[in-house]
């Protein structure tokens, strides 16, 4: 009977669940969606049960895979910033509040008027959908609701209270806690100031790896739970990426400068985020990226072959034509939240091809810009991962954009299997993840951006 270590990635829209053997390999996964709900414009928010029941369906599809296997833990990865309200026995009060939630927009006031000092130990761009004043919207709007609760979970900690009853829910991790605008980043520990303009309890801090409980899971029995961590940290972790830069290309893009070193800033245009081990890692965030391309391919009547295409079709610098991404706006840094996308330098002579160009070399030159906020030395290739980096013609156009070599790594359902290796190390399992290299792809000299 060989060993399986289980993973769960709780997304914003939907949960993945993998089983890694300790060889590293991913022998079984499953995926259920869920919707976000949307009451009013500008919220977002999932029921508890909602994340419960699609971790129970995943693990009814998974149990026949796991047939003569030894489930020996399981870990959980969490979507960041969201804020669960519970009682003390770790039930959810209310509807999960979730990042892209920006009804809290006046409430980061609070926190703009905090004194420097206090502000800089935060060392993060201000944002409503963090924890923080995602809790203090709360107490102001539903005073009673806060007063009731015992304290406040991020999402991945509230689906494993669901997991450990009996079990004390307020617990955490500091690659969690360290994104809820209520840590100080240079002491490593809960922001009193910050703490106090949300008037909520804050769970205890332990680490990722740390085994939380023991959960009965139906069809599988008696299984090892630990803390986890948060989905963008876990990610880095199934990589392997400890130095140099790494961009998640998706819906958004993700740049990551792992060894980061923490201390207090005032007004920052990057995150500096705990990882899932003892370190910190800088992340510059863009909302726009495969999305604004999936919605350039729409408009344009472009398949995704055919998008692609126009990288042929049109030479570089797309006749002139430039196109800003930001359909959504972004959190600072590369763009501000109402600055709005468009194409710019039409002519008589654009073609849909330009347009499409423009569109793909739109994008590498954010991601690029984004990367320019981040300073990373030295020149090791980029590492890329995500669904948006896959193509050999994507690769290419990051590289002579970023100017410098980049390298493809796929780790199948990267933040579930960052989870499961946290599972590993909990109950003293040795586990490195397969991950799939491609080719190192050299800059042309042509960037996008130039």
């Amino acid at each position: 009977m060989s060993d399986l270590l289980l993973g769960a990635d709780l997304g914003t829209s939907g949960l993945k669940l993998a089983a890694l053997d300790t060889a590293g390999a991913v022998v079984a996964e499953a995926e259920v969606a869920y919707p976000v709900d949307t009451p009013r414009q500008g919220w977002a928010q999932t029921e508890v049960a909602v994340w419960r029941s699609a971790l129970d369906e995943a693990l009814a599809q998974l149990t026949p895979a796991l047939a003569g296997h030894a489930v020996r833990g399981l870990g959980l990865s969490g979507q960041m910033h969201g804020a669960v309200l519970v009682d003390d026995a770790g039930a959810a009060l209310a509807p999960a509040l979730l990042w892209p939630d920006q009804r809290a927009a006046a409430q980061v006031e609070r926190w703009r008027a905090l004194p420097d000092a206090d502000r800089a130990a935060l060392a993060n761009p201000l944002v409503p959908g963090m924890t923080g004043p995602l809790v203090a919207w709360l107490a102001e709007h539903e005073p009673e609701l806060v007063a009731r609760a015992a304290g406040v979970l991020l999402p991945k900690d509230a689906l494993r209270a669901t997991l450990l009853p009996g079990v004390d829910p307020a617990v955490t991790d500091r690659s969690d806690a360290a994104a809820t605008l209520l840590w100080d980043v240079p002491a490593d520990d809960w922001s009193a100031a910050a703490v106090g303009l949300a008037g909520v309890r804050c769970p205890r801090v332990l680490p990722s790896h740390a085994v939380a409980g023991t959960a009965v899971l139906p069809g599988i029995g008696e299984v090892p739970v630990v803390v986890g961590g948060a989905d963008t940290p876990l990610a880095l972790l199934a990589t392997g990426t400890s130095t140099g830069l790494q961009v998640n290309l998706g819906t958004g893009a993700q740049l990551l400068r792992p060894g980061a070193t923490p201390a207090p800033a005032l007004d920052p245009v990057v995150h500096t985020y705990a990882d899932a081990e003892q370190g910190w890692y800088a992340m510059a965030a863009l909302q726009n990226g495969g999305l604004a391309w999936d919605w350039v391919r729409r408009v344009l009547g472009f398949g995704w072959e055919e998008l692609l295409a126009t990288l042929d079709g049109s030479a570089p610098g797309a006749g002139g034509v430039r196109f800003a991404p930001w359909l959504t706006g972004e959190r600072g840094g590369v763009a501000g939240p109402t600055d709005r996308g468009a194409w710019t330098g039409l002519h008589p002579g654009t073609t849909r091809a330009d347009l499409g160009r423009a569109a793909l070399e739109g994008v590498a030159a954010a991601v690029a810009a984004g990367a320019g906020l981040l300073d990373v030395a030295g020149d090791e290739p980029v590492v890329l991962t995500g669904g948006g980096a896959r193509t050999p013609a994507v690769q290419q156009l990051l590289a002579d954009a970023l100017g410098r070599p980049v390298q493809l790594v796929q780790v199948r359902s990267a933040s579930a299997t960052g989870a499961a290796l946290l599972a590993a190390r909990g109950v003293g399992l040795s586990c490195t993840p397969q991950r799939v290299l491609g080719p190192v792809v050299d800059p042309r000299g042509v960037s996008a951006s130039g």
